[in-house]
Formats: C-alpha cells, structure tokens, sequence
C-alpha cells in the first residue's frame, strides 16, 4: 500500500498550475479517486497552513 508520495506543483507557461501526483501513488489499490482519467476536484487550504484538501467535486462547476 502507497499512502504518500512525492508529487510537484507546477506552473505551465500558459499560466495554469498542475499538480503531480506520483503513478504508484495514484494508482494504489487505496487510492481515493477511481475509474476516470479526469474528475473534477475541490482544492482549499487554510491561511497559515502549509497543506492543501483535495475532494471529489460533487456536480462540475457551471461556466
């Protein structure tokens, strides 16, 4: 079972950031998010904390 891993926070040159998540680390039996090559996700933090919450996104957001 792969509960961590090391992953990166990038910025492409179209302005957009992109998270990194290691192959073995998404790809664990344990992994929360299955089925999908892309779902929509929540992301938050609080102010001085140095972590971030990532959830399943219930509906897509509306454009």
């Amino acid at each position: 079972m792969v509960n961590e891993g090391r992953g990166r926070l990038f910025r492409r040159k179209d302005g957009k950031f992109l998270i990194y998540l290691p192959k073995d680390f998404a790809e664990d039996s344990m992994f929360p998010f299955k089925g999908a090559d892309s779902i929509f996700v929540k992301v938050s933090f609080k102010l001085g904390d140095s972590k971030l919450l990532v959830e399943k996104w219930k509906e897509p957001p509306t454009e």
